[in-house]
C-alpha cells in the first residue's frame, strides 16, 4: 500500500502527498499517526467485535456481552453514546497537519465513521422507529437447513430460545414508529415478495417470515422432530409480534424520512459527498434523461436486429453466464482495462435460474437476456472482484472501511464505462440492457432523497420508478423502496452519484496525464486506495482538495 500511495502522489512530476496542507477545522494536536491507527483498531473492535477478529462473543448496543440479541433499551443506548464521544474526543488529540496526504484523508474517513454511528443513535434510532429491525432479526435462522447437530445445534436452539424476549424487547423499545416502517414489517410477516436479496430461492417461496417458520416446522417435523416445540414457540411469538403491530397500527404515524437539515448533514459528514440533497435530485433527474435519451438512440438503432429472447432453460441460461464470464475476462486482460490478480478465480453470480408463476421478475428479464450488465456489476471488475481485493488488504486503516456510494458506485461506472471502451460494440441489444440498468440506478437518486426528505412514501417511489423504469415490477419496486429506506440514509443515491464521482475523477485523471494517462493504471490506483469515499480517493490521486477542504470543519449534527 505504501508504494501505492507514493506513486498516487505524482501528479505532472509534482509530489503533493508529502507536503501537508492544514485546513480551518483541522485537528493540530500532538498524537502521530500510530496512536491514530490504534484508536480505530479500538473504535472499530467496540463496534464490531465479530468482524474485528479479536472475539466471537455477540455484544449488545452498550459494547456488553449478551446472549443472543442485544440490548436496545434507553439505557443501553445512552452508555453507547457515552463510549462514542469518548472516542470523539480523541480525534482532536492528533497531528494530522503535519500527517501526508494520505492519512490526512485516512483520519477523514474514520472520523466518518464515527459521525455515522452518532446519527444512528440520535436520528435513525431503528430499534425505536422501525419494526422490521426486529422483524430481521426474527427471520434469518427460519433459513437453517435441517439436520443441525454439535455446536450448530446449540446455537440454533439458543436462537429459537431467545425469539420471545426479541419480541418483548421490540414491543417494548418501539415507541416513535415511522408509518411506512409498520407497514412495511406488517406487510414482510405474512407476505412473499420473491425478489431474494439473501434469501434461499424457492420457485413459490414462503407467505413472508411467518411463512418461513411453517417452512422451518415442515422440515423439522420431516428431519428433525425434536426441534418442533421449540419452533412452535419461537413462531408464536414472531405472530404476536405481528398482532400487536396491526393493533397499534393506527398510532403508529411517524415520518420514516430523517428531514431534510439532517439528510443533508449526513450527505457532509457521513457520505463526505460533494453535493447537497437538492443537487443531488437535479443531478438525479438529469442523468435519468440522459439514460433515456440514450436508451432510445440506441433502440432506433437496433430497430432492425432481432430482441434478445429470455433463456429457456438452466442449462442455456448458465451456458449465458459462462460464456459471458469468459468474454468479460479475456476482455479486460486483452483491451488493458484494468489487472487481474492471479489469486481471482471463480466468482459466483447474483441472480439464480427460477420459473415464477407471473414471469420474471425486472432483474431476470435482464439477466436471463444476458448477464453481461450485473456480471460487470456484481462480479468481475465489481462487486465480487472488489470484495475479494479488499479482503487482501492489509492496510491497518483501510482495510475495515467500507463506504457505499464507492461500492456501489464503481459497480455502476463499470457497466457503462466498459462497454463505452468497447465491450459491446458487436452487441447492440445488450448495450440497450446496460442503459436499462442505469435508468433503474438514476431513478433511485432523487427518489432517495424525496424518502429521506418525507417527500414521498415507499408506495409513491415504487409508482414513481415503475413509471420510468421498463420491465420493473411491483414487487422489486417495493423492495428497492425498503431497502433505500430502511438501510442507512443515502444509500440508493450512491449507486448513480458514485458513478458521476467516478467519471469526474476519470476526466480529471486524463486532463492532469495527457497522453501518458492509462486506462489500466487509473483502474489499477483507484482499487488500491481501499473503499473509502470517492471524494477521498478524488484527493489522492489527483491532489485537487475541492470536495474535501470544507469537510475539516465539522458542524454539530442538528438536533432531532
Amino acid at each position: 500500500m505504501a508504494g501505492v500511495m507514493a506513486m498516487l502522489a505524482l501528479v505532472n512530476g509534482q509530489a503533493f502527498a508529502d507536503t501537508p496542507k492544514a485546513y480551518d477545522g483541522m485537528p493540530a494536536g500532538d498524537q502521530d499517526y500510530a496512536a491514530f491507527v490504534e484508536l480505530w483498531d479500538d473504535y472499530f473492535f467496540w463496534l464490531d467485535p465479530k468482524n474485528a477478529g479479536k472475539e466471537k462473543s455477540l455484544v449488545d448496543v452498550a459494547g456488553l456481552e449478551t446472549d443472543v440479541y442485544p440490548d436496545y433499551s434507553a439505557q443501553a443506548i445512552a452508555t453507547r453514546l457515552q463510549a462514542l464521544g469518548d472516542f470523539q474526543q480523541q480525534l482532536g488529540d492528533f497531528a494530522v497537519a503535519d500527517w501526508p496526504l494520505d492519512q490526512q484523508a485516512e483520519f477523514l474517513a474514520v472520523r466518518a465513521k464515527m459521525d455515522e454511528e452518532e446519527f444512528t443513535l440520535r436520528v435513525s434510532k431503528p430499534w425505536s422507529r422501525d419494526p422490521g429491525f426486529y422483524v430481521d432479526r426474527m427471520l434469518r435462522l427460519t433459513f437453517t437447513e435441517l439436520p443441525v447437530s454439535g455446536e450448530a445445534l446449540a446455537e440454533f436452539e439458543r436462537l429459537l430460545d431467545a425469539i420471545p424476549g426479541l419480541v418483548a424487547q421490540g414491543k417494548n423499545n418501539l415507541t416513535e414508529v415511522a408509518a411506512d416502517y409498520a407497514d412495511l414489517a406488517i406487510f414482510n410477516l405474512t407476505n412473499a415478495d420473491g425478489v431474494g436479496h439473501g434469501f434461499p430461492y424457492r420457485a413459490a417461496p414462503p407467505p413472508g417470515v411467518i411463512g418461513w417458520y411453517d417452512d422451518l416446522l415442515g422440515r423439522a417435523r420431516d428431519r428433525q422432530p425434536e426441534l418442533v416445540e421449540r419452533i412452535e414457540m419461537a413462531r408464536a411469538a414472531v405472530e404476536s409480534f405481528r398482532e400487536w403491530l396491526v393493533a397499534n397500527r393506527p398510532s403508529m404515524n411517524a415520518n420514516a424520512g430523517v428531514g431534510k437539515e439532517a439528510f443533508d448533514w449526513y450527505l457532509k459528514h457521513v457520505k463526505l459527498m460533494p453535493y447537497t440533497s437538492d443537487e443531488i435530485v437535479t443531478l438525479g433527474q438529469r442523468e435519468l434523461d440522459r439514460l433515456w435519451a440514450m436508451y432510445a438512440l440506441e433502440r432506433h438503432r437496433n430497430r432492425n436486429i432481432p430482441e434478445i429472447e429470455i433463456s429457456q432453460s438452466a442449462e442455456e441460461y448458465q451456458s449465458r453466464i459462462d460464456d459471458t464470464d469468459s468474454i468479460i475476462r479475456q476482455y479486460l486482460v486483452d483491451e488493458d482495462i484494468i489487472t487481474i490478480p492471479g489469486y481471482i478465480s471463480f466468482l459466483s453470480t447474483n441472480v439464480p435460474w427460477i420459473v415464477r408463476e407471473g414471469g420474471p421478475n425486472f432483474w431476470e428479464q435482464v439477466q436471463f437476456r444476458d448477464p453481461t450488465p450485473d456480471h460487470l456489476h456484481a462480479v468481475i471488475p465489481g462487486h465480487r472482484f472488489d470484495a475479494v481485493l479488499e479482503r487482501r488488504n492489509p492496510h491497518p486503516v483501510r482495510r475495515h472501511l467500507t463506504d457505499g456510494a464507492r461500492v456501489e458506485g464503481w459497480a455502476v461506472y463499470l457497466e457503462e464505462a466498459v462497454m463505452n471502451a468497447g465491450l459491446l460494440d458487436d452487441k447492440p441489444r445488450v448495450r440497450e440492457l446496460i442503459y436499462l440498468f442505469g435508468i433503474f440506478r438514476a431513478a433511485r437518486m432523487p427518489a432517495d432523497v424525496w424518502l429521506q426528505t418525507n417527500v414521498m412514501t415507499a408506495d409513491e417511489v415504487a409508482d414513481y420508478w415503475i413509471e420510468r423504469v421498463p420491465y420493473l415490477d411491483r414487487d422489486v419496486a417495493r423492495v428497492d423502496a425498503e431497502i433505500y429506506l430502511r438501510r442507512p440514509p443515502g444509500y440508493g443515491l450512491g449507486y448513480t452519484a458514485g458513478m458521476l464521482q467516478m467519471q469526474s475523477l476519470l476526466a480529471e485523471r486524463k486532463r492532469q496525464l495527457g497522453d501518458a494517462f492509462s486506462l489500466k493504471d487509473f483502474h489499477d490506483e483507484f482499487m488500491a486506495a481501499g473503499r473509502m469515499p470517492i471524494s477521498l480517493i478524488h484527493w489522492e490521486m489527483t491532489g485537487n482538495d475541492k470536495d474535501v477542504a470544507a469537510l475539516w470543519s465539522r458542524e454539530p449534527l442538528p438536533a432531532n
